[in-house]
Parts: C-alpha cells; structure tokens; sequence
C-alpha cells in the first residue's frame, strides 16, 4: 500500500433530508489496521462510511482520502465500500455478476478467478443469490470488494445476521486479505472488535465519543456466554442467564484457551458471546 493512505475528517456533518444524522466529527487515520467502528443502531455509523466512500455529500466540514478531497477521482480510485446489504442482483449467477463487477472496477477475468479461489466460491459461480445462504451471499459481497486492490476499505457491517460460525470465517478472511491497508469495520459487538481491529472508533448521537488503540481498553469485569449444544458434566455449577452459561475472564485473549478447554471436556458448544453490553461502559 502506498504510505500516503490516510483518512481525514475535520468537522464533519452530514445526514439525509436536512436532517442531521453526525455533527462535529474529526479525526486522522493513517496507519494501516483495522480500524472498529461502533455504536448503537442508528448512532450514524453506516452514514460516516457513505460520506467516506463519496456516496453521500455532507452538510459541512473536510474530507480527504490520501490527500485527496470530494470530487477528485483520484479519491473514488483509493476507496471500496461494502455495504450491509449484499448488492448482488438476484438475476445473475455468482461468476456472472463477479464478471460485471469486474468490467466497473476495471478489473480482469483474471480477477474474477482470483477471488472465486480466494473466497472458496468457485463452486458456486452458477448459482444464483436467491440459491445461497446468508454465509454464501456474504462471501460473493467480498469477494466484489477485492476484485480489484484498494488502499482503504469500508465494511458496513459484514458479519451482521450470521451465525457465530461463519462470522468467525468472515473475520478471519478479512483480516487476512486486509493485511497493510486501512480498513473501516462497523460493528456493534464489543466482542468482534476486540477479536478482530487494533483501534477503535465510538460513536453516539452523531458525535465521536473515542477514537483508541483496542489495548488500551479495560473493564472491571469480563464476563462470556457460552451455549451448549447439550447438557455436559463441565458446565456443572456456573452461572446461568437463560441459555448461557456464565464464565469471567482476565480479557477476550482468555477466550480461545477456554474453547478448547471446553471442546477437549466434551462439551459442544454452539455460541460463545460476551455479556451484558459492553457499550454502555464506553458511551457512558
């Protein structure tokens, strides 16, 4: 990546309709990470990265992406943006909406290979999106964003309304593709951004509340769900809140250890969350 990739905002406003959706927000990023974008619903997280990627013009304030302002197309060239939604049209099949995404993006058909290798999808290039799952629909959404390689990405949400199992291969694949680029993640779970960014980005009410390296977080109390598939021997005695049961830890890093942990102790478990809502601590 080129070393003058950054992101500028300065006095940022912007909204829908002449309402105001953000109000004041500045910051610098240039260094390459993952850069974890949280807020509630509605706090104005998908709205920031459409005003970043040049979809929607702001009320007020600078915008610069590597130096270059609104307008200049050197900015569009340095810039993708996955939306929440899919953005795959139900009437092509994978390969061939890859291909149409390719010829937008001035990309080749040696792209479109490469990403159907790269996202595990060769097998689906003649399906069509009504025929995949939610984990399928999100792996075709990638794979459009990396037909062609940017300086800086914005991820809308990427892991929203899948299960534990496939957000987990989401992460890990866009950690891996991401390596040396700037990369903006929207979540609203602590959890995930613990796992996956180096810094985070809060927003609540349309302001920027902290702008942090995830390290230098701390709570006074860690605590995670875990559901079991069945009932196991070495879940016996924890805590219960529903269906989960209940362990604190020193920190997220303790996480992967207790897994394995549980799995070697038989126990099959079907989701592993952090309780309680962590946000409120950061919004507070």
């Amino acid at each position: 990546m080129s070393a003058s990739a950054s992101i500028e905002c300065r006095s940022l406003s912007a909204g829908y309709a002449g309402n105001r959706v953000l109000e004041d927000v500045s910051f610098r990023i240039d260094e390459p990470a993952i850069y974890v974008l949280l807020g509630p619903n509605g706090a104005g997280k998908t709205t920031l990265l459409r005003v970043l990627a040049g979809i929607l013009e702001p009320y007020g304030g600078e915008i610069r992406v590597s130096g270059a302002p609104i307008g200049d197309p050197h900015r569009r060239d340095q810039v993708h943006y996955l939306s929440h939604t899919d953005g795959i049209p139900d009437g092509l099949t994978v390969r061939e909406a890859l291909e149409f995404y390719a010829r937008v993006e001035r990309a080749g058909a040696s792209d479109v290979e490469r990403v159907l290798d790269l996202l595990e999808i060769r097998a689906l290039g003649d399906r069509y999106l009504s025929q995949l799952s939610a984990g399928q629909r999100k792996r075709v959404s990638i794979a459009r964003v990396f037909l062609r390689e940017r300086a800086v990405y914005l991820l809308d949400e990427p892991t929203s309304n899948l299960d534990p199992g496939v957000a987990s291969e989401i992460r890990a694949l866009i950690l891996n593709l991401s390596r040396e680029k700037i990369v903006i993640y929207s979540s609203h779970n602590l959890f995930e951004a613990r796992e996956i960014g180096r810094y985070v980005l809060t927003i609540k009410g349309g302001r920027l509340t902290l702008f942090s390296r995830l390290d230098a977080l701390r709570s006074a109390h860690f605590v995670i769900g875990i559901r079991a598939l069945g009932p196991s021997d070495a879940l016996t005695g924890l805590a219960r809140q529903g269906d989960y049961y209940l362990r604190e830890l020193n920190g997220p890093e303790d996480v992967p250890e207790l897994i394995r942990d549980l799995e070697a102790r038989g126990v099959r478990i079907r989701e592993v969350r952090e309780m309680g809502n962590p946000l409120e601590d950061l919004f507070t």
